[in-house]
C-alpha cells in the first residue's frame, strides 16, 4: 500500500469543505467545542465504517438499484435542506435557558448522515480503487484504509470546530452569529448542487 499518498488523499478530502465540515463548524460555533464531540466523533466512525462496508463490496447492490440510488439522493439532498434550516434558524445560545440548546446531530446522526452525504460517498467509491491492489487480500487493504481514515478524520475535524469556536467568540452579538449560521447554512445547502445535477 502507498501510505504517504493515502494519507495525503485522507488529508486533503477530509479538511476540504463539504458538509461534515460545514455542520461542524456551525456548531462548534454556537454551542462550543465540548458539545460538538459527539456529532464529530460519530462522523468519524461513521465515515470509517461506510469505507469498510463500500470496499467490501456490500454497496454494490444499494448502487446498482437505479431507483434506490435515487431515494438515497434526494434523501440526503432533503436532510442537508433539514440540517441547514436547523442550523440557519437555531437560536444563539443567551437566548435559550441554560443546557437547553443543543448541535443539530450528535453520534448517531453524524454516522448515519454519512450514508445520505454526497462528499462521503465519492471519496468512498474513489479511495477503494484507487489504494488498493488488485490480486492482493481484499479485506486488510480495506481495513488499513478505513484505519487511516479514521486517524485522519477527527483531527480535520477539529481543525473546521476550531474554526466555529474562533468565529463563534468573535460573533458576540446574537444578530451576528445568526448571519454566520445563515452564511454556514447557504454553503451547505450550495454543496447540494454537485449532487442534484
Amino acid at each position: 500500500m502507498d501510505w504517504l499518498p493515502l494519507f495525503g488523499f485522507a488529508i486533503a478530502s477530509s479538511v476540504t469543505p463539504g458538509p461534515n465540515v460545514l455542520m461542524v463548524a456551525a456548531s462548534a460555533a454556537a454551542h462550543g467545542l465540548r458539545r460538538v464531540w459527539p456529532h464529530m466523533l460519530g462522523i468519524t466512525f461513521g465515515f470509517g465504517g461506510m469505507i469498510l462496508v463500500v470496499g467490501l463490496g456490500l454497496a454494490g447492490p444499494l448502487l446498482a438499484s437505479r431507483v434506490l440510488h435515487e431515494v438515497l439522493r434526494w434523501a440526503g439532498a432533503l436532510w442537508l435542506l433539514w440540517l441547514a434550516w436547523k442550523i440557519a434558524t437555531a437560536p444563539p445560545p443567551q437566548a435559550v435557558g441554560q443546557g437547553a440548546a443543543k448541535p443539530p446531530l450528535g453520534f448517531v446522526g453524524g454516522a448515519l448522515f454519512q450514508w445520505v452525504n454526497p462528499k462521503a460517498w465519492m471519496i468512498a467509491a474513489a479511495v477503494v480503487p484507487a489504494f488498493t491492489r488488485p490480486g492482493e487480500p481484499m479485506l486488510p487493504q480495506v481495513v488499513a484504509i478505513s484505519l487511516v481514515f479514521l486517524s485522519i478524520t477527527l483531527p480535520c475535524l477539529l481543525v473546521w470546530a476550531g474554526i466555529g469556536v474562533g468565529t463563534g467568540r468573535l460573533l458576540r452579538k446574537p444578530a451576528h452569529l445568526r448571519a454566520f449560521n445563515i452564511a454556514m447554512a447557504l454553503l451547505l445547502v450550495a454543496s447540494l448542487v454537485p449532487m442534484l445535477r
